[in-house]
């Protein structure tokens, strides 16, 4: 009888597991938060990669006034799937500024440089709309009327915005290039699972099934890999494949796959000789079927336990790989490049602009460790 049998029994258990609880939340969450990013980050542009240099450095909860002046040639709309995706180019300049006055259709602010100096500067507010309509600017000062009249007011073109987490050396938003960075953690960690359990499981597998000369083989390479540190293990296949967003993924789940490999083997040494796995034999199955019907689905247990934990370690060899350079290249945001950019606030008034993004590789990776060790509960896995 497999371990998944009674499938309603196994969630009841794992749901009435604190950890995995707990550890359940903080996921979903940051799931919602990777396919929602871009439709609920302050910055929605791509890469959440919006520049105001004036405002760079500034602490969590820094409000500041903008004028958006709208761009010519204005970027076109994309789909909702593609928003979704990629995000949305802005299509307004955001200039900072102080306070502003507006008389008939000439509008007076005070463009902000830094702390205490100011630049004036005057916009025609009807140059500004038909920017934004794609009409030709109006000429003559009877046409700039019409368009007063026609309600073009300042607060159209005036936002004021509080960046919660503060912003970057850049200008940057970083509660929004945290949100947008959380799926680059999470794809990476789903990727790394996914490639260690499909070589772990095929490796180990046949080492353990089989026995023998292949046995014998197969875990003197997985010796091999596993005397290699895994940074340098990365650093080897990142420079044989490159830097880039899908390269650092192949590389991360490419060093992950011996913890499984190792367990599956010895999984199926223990239960390769048991009765069930005979009768098997006896009825003349193939050995495909009676190592992916029968045996593989008994000890799966344990092998979720080390899933849980491989995604947890990838995030964190990511955020590392990040930090040194060799990871995700900017403008992609991620976690570990935000500690990269930022570490040196740390020692300034301004810290969270490493600690944001070092708390939340320290909630992720917690969150999926209690959910590995929820389901060695709810299995009754042993250690």
């Amino acid at each position: 009888m497999s371990q998944f049998d009674k499938p309603s029994s196994t969630w009841l258990k794992l749901i009435r597991q604190p950890s995995s609880l707990i550890g359940g939340c903080i996921s979903v969450i940051a799931f919602l938060l990777a396919i929602t990013g871009y439709w609920i980050s302050p910055d929605s542009s791509p890469d959440a990669n919006r520049m105001i240099v004036e405002i760079a450095s500034r602490s969590p909860g820094f409000t500041q006034q903008f004028l958006l002046i709208p761009k010519s040639p204005r970027p076109a709309s994309v789909s909702w799937w593609e928003r979704t995706l990629n995000g949305q180019p802005d299509s307004y300049s955001y200039l900072p500024i102080g306070d502003f006055h507006q008389q008939g259709d000439t509008l007076y602010v005070q463009q902000f440089i830094d702390d205490g100096l100011y630049e004036e500067r005057t916009f025609l507010l009807s140059a500004l709309h038909s920017f934004q309509t794609g009409i030709r600017p109006p000429d003559s000062p009877q046409v700039a009327l019409k368009s007063e009249n026609n309600s073009i007011g300042r607060n159209s073109y005036i936002k004021q915005q509080r960046f919660l987490l503060g912003t970057d050396k850049f200008g940057r938003d970083i509660l929004s290039r945290l949100i947008i960075g959380t799926r680059i953690s999470l794809m990476v960690g789903g990727i790394a699972m996914i490639l260690s359990l499909t070589i772990g499981l095929l490796l180990g597998t046949l080492a353990g099934y089989y026995g023998g000369k292949l046995d014998a083989l197969i875990m003197w390479f997985i010796n091999v890999i596993w005397s290699i540190p895994t940074l340098l293990l990365v650093f080897a296949i990142t420079l044989l494949l490159g830097k880039g967003f899908w390269q650092v993924f192949i590389a991360v789940g490419l060093t992950m796959w011996v913890n499984v490999a190792r367990l599956v083997r010895g999984q199926l040494i223990a239960v390769r000789n048991l009765e069930y796995v005979e009768a098997a034999k006896a009825l003349g199955y193939r050995d495909w079927r009676i190592m992916v019907k029968h045996i593989l689905p008994n000890i799966m247990g344990p092998v979720l336990v080390v899933a849980a934990a491989n995604f947890a370690s990838a995030i964190v060899v990511e955020a590392g790989l990040s930090f040194l350079g060799v990871g995700v290249q900017p403008p992609q945001p991620s976690w570990g490049g935000m500690i990269k950019e930022n570490y040196n606030f740390i020692i300034t008034n301004n810290p969270m602009l490493a600690l944001a993004p070092g708390f939340a590789i320290m909630l992720l990776v917690l969150a999926f460790n209690l959910i590995g060790n929820g389901i060695r509960d709810a299995l009754d896995v042993r250690s």
